[in-house]
């Protein structure tokens, strides 16, 4: 019988066995005379810590609750013993459980535990002056939320209007959670109430937009010189004296991956056309990856934000009814208790609903 946990325990096994063979390298004399990827490493192995200290615990569990239950079918064994056995088994099953069910959000929502710093962008959508006011009302309740777990938040641009309302406000939240945790607000906000603009009390349906952004840390480049770029040695051309024309000084680099090149026939010595060329090449390869990570949020961004309609919505905000609903997971909460920042069963379901949704594509 195929166990349902054998896809998860086999990746667990290749992330434990990949953070054994980095957490050795770190003791590599050669890796510790190279800063930059000593850094590279430390930082994957404690990203891979976090899943492979857990595991072996988790195997460490397994193997008592296994060794307690051939004691228990051991019918050589006394009554006494087989009791203390079985008490055994329990505790290690119960503990195994626990321990596999934490791998599993851990496994597929590692990505998310390494960001501690995002960009919130709120922004009136449909509606006018009530829109905005209800802008104002979503930056108080993300900002009640933030408080409450200890992050620190940052106001970047505000934008308010006559009324006191928001056009648009951008936020910095930095704080560990933070990614996890507001990943899931990003995208159309509808309310649903009698505006304080109404005088003959109509309730009307308003919108706002919200987008989402890891902050992360600048690119970090690393180039391997041997295997990722492809160098080629040419004579120079051109004023310089006798040794320009006789000696290959020149260089050309290509890095293979983007196709970037550089060419450099600036100095007479080919140690220094090279030095030059590998500078100049890393910093237009950091370039394109900034620029490609920027294009990459930016779509994410408009993904998130859509038209800011009041039909492409993900969540509710029924004054009337005092009901926050969001429309992803069919979810139904107080709104009084979500207004002032008391987010956390929601997003709990979020987050569980999204580990659902990984574990059931590994």
């Amino acid at each position: 019988m195929v166990n349902p946990h054998d896809n998860l325990i086999a990746k667990l096994d290749e992330l434990a066995r990949r953070y054994d063979e980095l957490a050795a390298q770190m003791n590599d004399p050669a890796i510790a005379r190279d800063p930059q990827r000593m850094t590279a490493v430390a930082k994957e192995v404690a990203r891979l810590g976090r899943i492979a200290k857990p595991y072996r615990q988790y195997q460490q569990a397994v193997d008592q609750a296994e060794q307690a239950l051939s004691l228990i079918a051991d019918a050589a064994e006394d009554p006494e013993m087989r009791d203390l056995a079985q008490s055994d088994y329990d505790e290690s099953s119960a503990r195994a459980e626990v321990l596999l069910d934490g791998l599993k959000g851990k496994l597929v929502m590692s990505d998310a535990d390494t960001i501690d710093s995002v960009i919130m962008e709120i922004r009136a959508g449909t509606g006018g002056d009530e829109a905005a006011l209800f802008a104002r009302d979503l930056m108080d309740m993300y900002a009640h939320f933030a408080d409450r777990k200890g992050w620190k938040i940052e106001t970047l641009s505000l934008s308010p209007t006559e009324l006191g309302g928001l056009r648009e406000v951008v936020l910095s939240v930095k704080g560990e959670g933070v990614w996890r945790e507001l990943a899931f607000e990003g995208g159309g906000h509808r309310v649903q109430r009698v505006p304080e603009t109404e005088t003959q009390g109509r309730i009307h349906t308003s919108a706002a937009t919200v987008a989402v952004l890891p902050e992360r840390d600048e690119i970090e480049i690393t180039i391997d010189w041997a295997r990722d770029v492809e160098e080629q040695t040419m004579r120079a051309s051109g004023p310089g004296g006798q040794n320009v024309n006789k000696v290959e000084s020149a260089i050309r680099l290509k890095h293979l991956e983007t196709g970037i090149t550089v060419s450099m026939r600036d100095e007479k010595s080919q140690h220094k056309n090279r030095a030059k060329a590998r500078r100049i090449l890393a910093a237009r390869v950091q370039d394109h990856y900034l620029s490609q990570q920027q294009s990459q949020e930016a779509a994410a961004r408009k993904s998130m934000i859509g038209s800011g309609d009041r039909s492409q919505r993900i969540r509710t905000y029924n004054f009337p009814q005092n009901r926050c609903t969001d429309h992803r997971i069919g979810y139904n909460a107080n709104l009084q208790q979500i207004l002032t920042g008391d987010l956390d069963d929601l997003i709990n379901a979020l987050i569980a609903d999204e580990t659902a949704r990984r574990l059931a594509a590994l």
